[in-house]
Parts: C-alpha cells; structure tokens; sequence
C-alpha cells in the first residue's frame, strides 16, 4: 500500500483478531522503520516498551482502564521518552558526520537545551514519539495492519508496571494489530476552512 492510500485508510481499531499472530519479522520491521522517524538534533529521545508478555498486558489493560484492545492487540507497545537524552554522550547522535560538523552540532546540543528549560526538553519527547507514533500507524496500515494510539490509562500505574526510569516520561500507547472489526465511520470531519489559514489567523 503506497502512503497517500496508508494516510486515508488508517483509522483507530479497537476490535482485534487473538487468532492471528504477528511474524517476528514484522515486529522488527515496524521498530526499524519507527527508529527513522526524525528527532531535533538527532538525539532519538524516544524509548519503545513492546508489551508482550500476557501477565504484563494484564496488568497494562488494568492501567488503561479495562480497554480490551491493550491485551487483545497483537503488538501493544508503551511509547516514551528520555527527557535528558541530550545530554547523554550527545557525539554519538553525529557519529557519522565528517568531524567538522560534528564540532558544530553537538555544541549546539548542549547550547540549546541546557538554556530552553525543562518545559522544552519535556515537549521534545512528546514531539517526538507523536512523530514516531504516526511513523508506526502508517508503516503498520501499508503493511495490513491496523492500530489504535492511547492516551486513556493511568500513566502512574502504566509507569509502575514498565519500570519507567527516572527521567523519562510517557507519551502514550500504541497498538497494532489484526482487525476483528472495522472502524464506524468517521465522526465527522471539521472544513478545511476552519483549520487551515494563509500567513497567519484571521480576524
């Protein structure tokens, strides 16, 4: 499925096939593909926690508020960030680079996140696993799946049951799978004259 199609098909499923298994190989070809999405400065600030374990997807159902597709999915993952990863051997998220721009852009790391506040650092995690978010539920549709991001769960006992370190944050959850059902129709759709403006608000 070309990507254009994967963005007009991809709706949130919440109806999962427990028949169906997921091949290994796709498992790991949705997180290589979830590891190019882009990250400012390259620091991939992101952590992935795939849930595979039952007694774990139990206990994540229990957290998200009894939501069956938590266990029910074939792939349920707990998308996070390294608030502080910046500031982690920043050189290596240039490694490949000639050494000039390296001597450029990791100063510039530390330069920026050092003085923009722990507001900023935390807004780039979730800038970044929304990104890596729609990189997964895009790459899942063009690959026949279906998937349902997550915000509805206590996000202390989520953190409880992943052994979230500290210094990271949850963004939200994410899962994939086999549809059982398909989505209703869609709720409804606001004009594009609404939410799409030229150079600045009107008014």
């Amino acid at each position: 499925m070309d990507t254009l199609t994967a963005i007009q098909e991809r709706r949130s499923i919440k109806k999962y096939d427990t028949s169906f298994t997921m091949p290994e190989a796709d498992v790991e070809k949705l997180m290589d593909l979830a590891l190019l999405s882009p990250t400012s400065f390259n620091i991939q600030n992101w952590r992935f926690v795939l849930v595979r374990d039952p007694a774990q997807k139990k206990k994540l159902r229990a957290a998200a508020w009894d939501q069956a597709q938590v266990e029910e999915a074939q792939l349920t993952m707990v998308l996070c960030g390294d608030v502080k990863a910046w500031a982690k051997e920043p050189e290596r998220y240039w490694k490949n680079v000639p050494e000039g721009t390296r001597d450029v852009l990791v100063p510039m790391i530390e330069q920026f996140y050092s003085t923009s506040g722990e507001q900023v650092q935390h807004d780039e995690v979730m800038r970044s696993c929304g990104i890596a978010a729609q990189t997964l539920m895009l790459a899942a549709k063009s690959m026949g799946y279906d998937s349902n991001p997550m915000i509805g769960f206590n996000t202390e006992q989520v953190a409880e049951v992943i052994g979230l370190p500290p210094g990271h944050v949850i963004a939200m959850m994410l899962v994939i799978g086999k549809a059982a059902k398909p989505a209703h129709p869609r709720g409804g759709q606001l004009a594009k004259s609404e939410v799409v403006f030229t150079d600045r608000f009107p008014g």
